[in-house]
């Protein structure tokens, strides 16, 4: 009975043991499987956490991070903000050119922009808005000091409410790309136009965030991918 009870007490070691290494390889997996995989970031996984906060923009809601658990689990609430809220995140290896950025947005409640990005062109910022204006316009702002009410990329699109929608931007030398659940919704060249911001809480988002206006929102699955 001893000896049966030692090969027992070796057999429930062992089994510690090898647990004990597969909770620290999958813990290394998560952390490192958003940073740097074929030139894919997933910039809401674990890895990425401690790179969002909440923008400083005056009465905003509040903003709300649930690092992923698993990789396609991560997720950025906004809530409605007096008018604005604002996700920002920064890192040293964030692309300005030659690259894509893909997510997918929700409005939950209200009916004004909700997935709206800011992202770096070279060495300007801009935003692709999304739902803006009273819920549907969608376009660049700004190309040449005009807003995106106001330029070429102008389009409106009907979002509804509790839905995923997705989204794809191309930054490329001399263009810039969105499509919004598959379809083409801006198609500009940027050679010899000025971009820029619109002044106000949205420069807050720099150099790389999501924002709503007075809307319940959010966002998941957050990539960018080197073109």
């Amino acid at each position: 009975m001893k000896q049966r009870g030692k090969r027992f007490g070796r057999r429930a070691a062992w089994l510690c043991v090898f647990l004990l290494v597969a909770f620290i390889a999958h813990i290394f997996y998560l952390a490192l499987y958003g940073v740097a995989k074929k030139n894919i970031f997933l910039l809401n996984s674990l890895a990425y956490a401690k790179n969002w906060k909440q923008a400083d923009i005056p009465e905003s809601g509040k903003v709300v991070f649930t690092p992923a658990q698993h990789i396609d689990q991560g997720e950025i609430e906004l809530f409605p903000g007096e008018p604005m809220t604002g996700a920002v995140f920064s890192a040293a290896f964030m692309p300005v050119m030659r690259y894509a950025i893909e997510f997918e947005a929700m409005r939950v409640e209200g009916n004004d922009f909700f997935g709206t990005v800011t992202f770096p062109v070279n060495d300007a910022h801009v935003s692709l808005v999304i739902g803006g204006w009273g819920g549907t316009l969608v376009g660049i702002s700004c190309i040449d000091d005009m807003d995106a009410s106001e330029n070429t990329t102008t389009g409106n699109a009907f979002f509804k409410n509790n839905e995923w929608h997705k989204v794809r931007i191309e930054v490329r030398d001399e263009d810039l790309r969105a499509w919004i659940n598959g379809k083409l919704f801006v198609n500009v060249s940027t050679k010899g136009h000025k971009l820029g911001l619109r002044p106000g809480d949205i420069e807050k988002c720099e150099p790389f965030g999501f924002a709503s206006y007075a809307t319940h929102a959010r966002i998941r699955d957050v990539i960018i991918r080197k073109l």
